[in-house]
């Protein structure tokens, strides 16, 4: 017999939780996917074989699967499955493609409506570091962009430092929290008896923080890892070198782990940076090729020849053209976010924006395309074996007064 509790808009939360809590915790698998993980990355091909054997995977051969056994396979599909399949192909892409504007909505063949809905999570909480020095200008960059999001409650946890205190203020957070590390972590992530649970953790941190992050990820969002600082110069004929050796420096002042590389196909411009790491590249075009590959957190571009790079760049956390653009401004100024991806991860992931604070959802409406979806679908469902799924859609077959 289904359990059934009341619940009044003072204790929905409280319900909701109980409710959640109800569903068994999945046994903890960290330490045998770790083990996973860490002997693919080592071992590569090796490995993947190893674990295929040993959970009963395919093996033997190529891990690629021919294109003949992928047209054999439509070939051979059930004509009714197929159409079905098809249809979600093309609604799916309608729909997908109307969520690249920032909110929209598809009316699709079949009569129905997808609505494309913004909207904001209720709570966030930034992290501002303070161990050596105190950065209120983590405390801007995080609860500024969240007031921007149109989060209802904003809040601050950090060390009690007066410049850290006075920037929340000047955000006009809604509280500050006086916990650090990873318990200042997962305090937000599940809230206790005087921290309240938040929906999203920005905000850099130690390694102790960064990992608290990643943990908790799945019950609350985050902005990313985010790991040491990076700085790549891809410089050219008419670069300011001892304006970018600043730069360079500038970023290697984030502490130890921050790595700084200059990149030039100018042999003698290069011997003049100030770097970790001097990349003499073959020409533009190789360095272009390096910086891609690289996917640094912050990427800059000095010299006629490398600013003319600018509109092929795809990966990096943040980009800077021009001699006059260090990257220190970015840190605290321009209006660009400091928080970034770190580590490689600009090839996949965005510096922190109000889209960390806000999600999609879609509002679906079918009506009358019910038969039409439905005889699509039910192919589909048989095949995957659900037949309550089937079940569900067959009744709104038949429209019923």
């Amino acid at each position: 017999m289904a359990e059934r509790w009341t619940c009044t808009a003072a204790d929905a939360a409280e319900v909701a939780a109980r409710v959640r809590a109800q569903v068994p915790a999945g046994e903890s698998v960290a330490a045998a996917v770790a083990e996973i993980v860490a002997a693919v990355r080592e071992r590569g091909d090796t490995a993947v074989e190893e674990y295929e054997r040993r959970f009963g995977g395919a093996h033997g051969g190529s891990f690629a699967i021919p294109a003949a056994a992928l047209d054999a396979a439509l070939d051979e599909l059930d004509p009714d499955v197929r159409a079905g399949l098809e249809v979600a192909i093309e609604n799916v892409r309608a729909v997908a493609e109307a969520g690249l504007d920032a909110e929209s909505g598809a009316i699709l063949p079949e009569g129905h409506t997808v609505t494309l809905r913004d909207v904001p999570v209720g709570r966030a909480a930034v992290y501002a570091p303070s161990g050596r020095h105190p950065y209120p200008s983590s405390v801007v960059m995080g609860a500024i962009t969240a007031r921007a999001a149109g989060v209802d409650e904003v809040y601050v946890a950090s060390a009690p430092h007066p410049v850290i205190l006075a920037a929340a203020r000047l955000c006009e957070v809604d509280a500050v929290y006086r916990v650090t590390g990873a318990q200042a972590i997962a305090a937000l992530a599940y809230g206790t008896r005087t921290i309240p649970r938040v929906d999203v953790i920005v905000g850099p941190g130690s390694l102790y923080v960064q990992e608290a992050k990643r943990q908790v990820f799945g019950a609350v969002g985050i902005d990313g890892f985010n790991g040491p600082s990076d700085l790549t110069v891809i410089a050219s004929t008419g670069a300011d070198t001892e304006a970018l050796s600043l730069d360079l420096q500038a970023q290697a002042e984030h502490g130890e782990g921050s790595l700084t590389v200059a990149v030039s196909d100018d042999a003698d411009l290069l011997d003049a940076l100030d770097a970790q790491f001097l990349i003499h590249a073959q020409d533009m075009d190789a360095a272009l090729a390096f910086a891609e590959a690289l996917a640094p957190e912050h990427l800059q571009l000095a010299g006629a020849a490398a600013e003319a790079l600018a509109p092929r760049i795809r990966n990096a956390g943040c980009l800077f053209v021009g001699n006059a653009s260090g990257t220190a401004f970015g840190d605290y100024v321009a209006g660009s976010n400091h928080t970034l991806p770190t580590e490689g991860a600009a090839r996949f992931a965005s510096g922190l924006n109000v889209r960390h604070f806000r999600r999609r959802m879609a509002e679906v409406r079918v009506g009358d395309a019910a038969p039409r979806l439905a005889a699509a679908a039910l192919p589909i469902a048989d095949a995957e074996g659900f037949p309550a799924h089937a079940a569900s859609m067959a009744l709104r077959q038949n429209p019923r007064p």
